[in-house]
């Protein structure tokens, strides 16, 4: 008898110890979801995949289709509900007007981050975001895109590749020249749907947020940026210099204020 009681309060203090290691680990990272903006693919993600994945969190950057806000924010909100846990959900550029919606009615999207993104408001529009500076505002299209058909396309819809030019020397001008012509060259196109349709959700205004905003983005001006940023509530990074593709350019940067985003996640 006297060893089974023994047996018995020795088992209890080892549950007892594995208890007390369980509660130590305290509670799990959020898992980080990166989403590409126009005119990217997933690899522009690829130097904050490294370097949140080296920080021990688990990260996806996943395919944007580039064709309609409405449903490129259905594929990603659908990815966002296999998930499980919190999550914290990054876009670039159009990317941001697409976690905008995407993350709307899925209550494990704990942080949003824009970094050099779109923030749009109910209604709002991502071509109307670029702030009246931009060169996407100030060019004529002629000058900026190549515009070629897609099948199934809408009435006087095109799918769009930015000019060399206007990529290498406003898109991605803190970008190296010779990788800057070659992201040029293995570009996305956007769909002029994309860009036109109206938000329907702003999961901003129930989400906390952080914004990096770039002062040398010519395409989504600084200004348009920080009045997005401001209505939103958002933790402000302020880069000095890079370009609208400072995520390539400097991913530390980048993956710094995604990391504090993460680090408020419980």
């Amino acid at each position: 008898m006297a060893a089974a009681i023994a047996a018995t309060t020795a088992a209890a203090a080892r549950d007892g110890a594995v208890d007390t290691v369980h509660q130590a680990a305290g509670p799990t990272k959020p898992s980080i979801v990166l989403v590409h903006g126009a005119w990217a693919d997933t690899s522009s993600w690829n130097g904050e995949v490294n370097l949140l994945r080296r920080a021990g969190y688990t990260v996806r950057a996943i395919g944007n289709p580039l064709q309609d806000l409405t449903t490129d924010a259905q594929s990603v909100h659908d990815f966002l509900k296999s998930i499980k846990g919190p999550i914290v959900l990054a876009g670039h550029s159009y990317g941001g007007s697409v976690i905008t919606n995407a993350a709307q009615g899925v209550s494990s999207v704990k942080a949003l981050v824009y970094v050099d993104a779109a923030a749009p408001a109910v209604g709002e529009t991502t071509g109307q975001l670029s702030g009246p500076t931009s060169v996407l505002t100030k060019g004529s299209p002629a000058d900026l895109y190549d515009a070629v058909p897609y099948p199934n396309a809408p009435s006087n819809a095109s799918a769009l590749y930015l000019k060399e030019q206007v990529f290498v020397t406003k898109f991605a001008s803190s970008v190296p020249h010779g990788q800057a012509v070659n992201l040029w060259a293995t570009q996305r196109a956007a769909t002029t749907v994309a860009f036109n349709t109206p938000s329907k959700y702003a999961a901003w205004k129930k989400i906390p947020s952080w914004y990096f905003i770039s002062s040398g983005d010519q395409i989504i001006t600084p200004a348009s940026e920080q009045r997005m940023a401001h209505r939103a509530g958002s933790k402000v990074t302020l880069y000095k210099g890079g370009s609208h593709l400072t995520l390539v350019s400097d991913p530390a940067a980048v993956a710094k204020v995604i990391q504090s985003a993460a680090s408020s996640v419980s």
